[in-house]
């Protein structure tokens, strides 16, 4: 069986090739994807199969998953521009004749009102009108959304428009462990599965970390236009801060807390927690 994984450049597409040669996949069954394949060249030296692809590119997709049984699908970076590079790998999935798609979509895309989920929806309403069988791994917040931060955090306390709204993110190894289970076991066609870690606040964050570096580091919540200021002060694109204003937006509406055992019962345990991702960042 042959698995294809497109953004093996990316974090989470890594992440991923190693959890299906961890899970006893031969390096010969899975082809890597990205847009820089020198990027790749120490995975094709344990025997990976390493191919160029471009969301933008249709001839590389093509070319990129002939003879894919199982495709795994990482969404696109470009908010903005995901629709339609979305569509250019549905359609090369297509036309080669993919077993089955695993796409990393949103918590609850379908119905959230998040800026971020729009795409995340219409490539879901893309791949069910595709014919193709597929199985859409709805990832909630990542920690390593957070865990960069720490060192500010400490410095300057938490800021955030979130208010006490509960966030349900887990580890970004946790969600690969997910996809690559799905990717090698059966009975998952045309499945969704709501992928969170146990749910926390901003507020909470603070308290976690307040304890485990021994210093107290507290939560300022912002209404969401002054977050998209202290966001832009600090060096972020304007367009990218009025975005990532938005989640925290959801999050006060309590668009990522989420109810659900689907991450754990796909890895097998129990997902990583906030307290260990912390106390392994710190």
């Amino acid at each position: 069986m042959t698995i294809v994984v497109t953004g093996a450049t990316g974090h989470l597409g890594r992440l991923i090739v190693e959890s299906l040669l961890r899970r006893g996949v031969p390096a010969g069954q899975v082809v890597a994807l990205g847009r820089d394949t020198d990027r790749l060249a120490d995975l094709a030296g344990r025997g990976v199969t390493v191919r160029r692809a471009d969301y933008t590119d249709p001839d590389s997709l093509r070319a990129a998953f002939a003879g894919a049984e199982r495709l795994m699908f990482v969404s696109g970076s470009e908010v903005g521009q995901r629709v339609r590079q979305h569509r250019n790998v549905v359609a090369a999935a297509r036309e080669a004749g993919v077993g089955l798609v695993v796409y990393t979509s949103i918590t609850r895309a379908d119905t959230s009102s998040l800026i971020l989920a729009a795409e995340h929806r219409a490539t879901e309403q893309e791949l069910r009108s595709s014919g193709l069988p597929y199985v859409f791994l709805r990832n909630n917040w990542y920690f390593e959304n957070y865990l960069p931060q720490l060192p500010a955090y400490l410095e300057h306390g938490v800021v955030g428009a979130a208010g006490d709204g509960r966030i349900g993110a887990a580890a970004r190894a946790d969600y690969a462990e997910a996809a690559a289970a799905v990717l090698t076991t059966e009975g998952h066609t045309n499945q969704v599965y709501e992928l969170a870690g146990a749910p926390f606040t901003m507020t909470g964050l603070a308290e976690e970390l307040s304890r485990q570096a021994g210093r107290r580091v507290g939560y300022t919540d912002l209404p969401v236009e002054r977050y998209v200021e202290v966001l832009a002060g600090a060096g972020v694109p304007r367009s990218y801060a009025e975005v990532l204003a938005d989640g925290d937006r959801g999050v006060a509406e309590g668009a990522l807390d989420v109810d659900s055992d689907d991450l754990g019962k796909l890895i097998g345990r129990q997902p990583t927690t906030l307290a260990e991702a912390i106390r392994a960042a710190l």
